[in-house]
């Protein structure tokens, strides 16, 4: 059995356009062509079509995907690994909703907070041994006193704007920008006073990160794949770390 170009676009909730294109770029050829020239989809392509669409909510890139299906040696083992990750993120959200939905509750029915109830899901302590280990208990209780004083306002304020400058670096990696450019050294000096702003880390303060720190990260991200993803994966990384060598070869 296979479907039709427009039945897939549908059932994914795409369009018939971005299906060709994909088929354009090697990422997601038709099982076949009909003699009317209509592109039909079997189920092999529908497996492949899920995963595109999977990596694509973790902000990875085309060229990052086709990189990393290509690579894949079994699709369910890939999928049951994606599951994991899906099936721990619905367990915080659900825990964030019922945290939230109890909070409404107290307010509307006038009843005592209960403080421990509030924040369940909300876990910005979940790296905390990976940053001891990296930069010791004093970074991490600096880094952890700074967050706890931001309102809810300040900590989304902040939260955008890292993914912003996550976003930007991808969209620059996927238009083929040269590391040692102007807009690549833009989002360099952005990523230097980013981190300048984190108390705590051997990067926050005036003086901001050093060259060792700064291209100490640099690698972190291409060689850890959860830093990776914030910049459309490994390849993207790739691209932040030489741009940011460049920045620490002119600046540090």
């Amino acid at each position: 059995m296979d479907w039709s170009i427009q039945e897939i676009a549908k059932l994914a909730s795409t369009t018939s356009r971005t299906l060709r294109h994909y088929d354009d770029i090697g990422l997601l050829s038709p099982s076949r062509i009909g003699g009317n020239g209509y592109r039909y989809y079997d189920d092999a392509a529908l497996v492949r079509l899920q995963r595109i669409l999977l990596l694509r909510e973790l902000g990875l890139g085309l060229p990052v995907i086709a990189e990393v299906l290509d690579r894949e040696e079994s699709a369910p083992h890939a999928l049951r690994a994606h599951l994991g990750w899906l099936q721990g993120e619905q367990d915080r959200l659900a825990r964030q909703i019922a945290s939230v939905e109890r909070t409404i509750g107290a307010l509307e029915g006038g009843e005592r907070l209960m403080a421990e109830q509030m924040f369940d899901g909300f876990d910005h302590t979940q790296y905390k041994e990976e940053v001891e280990e990296r930069w010791g208990a004093d970074a991490y209780a600096k880094s952890d006193a700074w967050w706890r004083s931001m309102s809810a306002d300040e900590k989304s304020a902040w939260q955008q704007r890292a993914a912003q400058l996550g976003s930007d670096w991808t969209a620059a990696f996927e238009r083929g920008v040269d590391p040692a450019s102007d807009e690549a050294q833009a989002l360099a000096q952005r990523h230097f006073e980013w981190l300048r702003a984190i108390p705590g880390t051997p990067g926050g303060g005036a003086a901001g990160p050093t060259r060792e720190y700064f291209l100490g990260l640099a690698d972190m991200y291409v060689a850890d794949e959860r830093f990776a993803a914030n910049y459309g994966g490994q390849a993207g990384a790739g691209f932040v770390r030489d741009a940011m060598a460049v920045y620490a070869e002119r600046n540090l």
